[in-house]
């Protein structure tokens, strides 16, 4: 993707030591990824890079705000989005991510791009279910939450039906009893 240029580090020029980097997310950076669940996107990702002499430590922070729908009445909501994802990167004869603490770059590389680490660790920190802060507290107002308190009313009034097949076997249960 040759959009997230920006999002390479050339480590070779770097000297040993601490280096920070920093990247404003916005939607533009997910529709690259064809990632469409947020309406708006304002993330600050900071990047601590410690370059050694064998290995590399990256610390990724992120924080910022998602603007999603809300599970429950389907508003749009501001979601807050605070996560931190720690990699370690060494060097070996190929490029090698199957753990997800440790990356291997090959030993010619001089190069890596980070926008994966980021993409994956802002969707990561989505949570599964969202909920407007105004339907945690009560004080929502909205069509979709009036039409459910009225299915839930409606539902309290509904007789249990069960199977008759059950109902057969809990029968026999209660006659070995008796």
């Amino acid at each position: 993707m040759k959009d997230l240029k920006q999002f390479n580090i050339p480590f070779v020029g770097l000297k040993e030591g601490k280096h920070i980097f920093e990247y404003n997310i916005d939607n533009t950076f997910f529709s690259l990824f064809n990632f469409d669940e947020f309406e708006d996107a304002t993330i600050h990702v900071s990047l601590e890079f410690v370059k050694k002499s064998t290995l590399f430590e990256l610390v990724f922070t992120a924080t910022g705000t998602i603007n999603v729908p809300c599970d429950v009445s389907n508003e749009l909501y501001d979601q807050e989005i605070t996560s931190e994802l720690p990699l370690v990167i060494k060097f070996g004869p190929e490029y090698n991510d199957d753990n997800e603490e440790i990356l291997i770059l090959p030993n010619e590389a001089y190069q890596f791009n980070v926008a994966q680490f980021i993409y994956e660790m802002i969707v990561l920190s989505i949570p599964s279910k969202r909920v407007h802060p105004k339907v945690l507290d009560g004080t929502m107002e909205s069509e979709a939450l009036e039409t459910l308190k009225q299915l839930q009313s409606k539902g309290e009034k509904t007789v249990e039906i069960t199977d008759p097949r059950w109902d057969k076997l809990k029968n026999l249960i209660t006659e070995k009893k008796t």
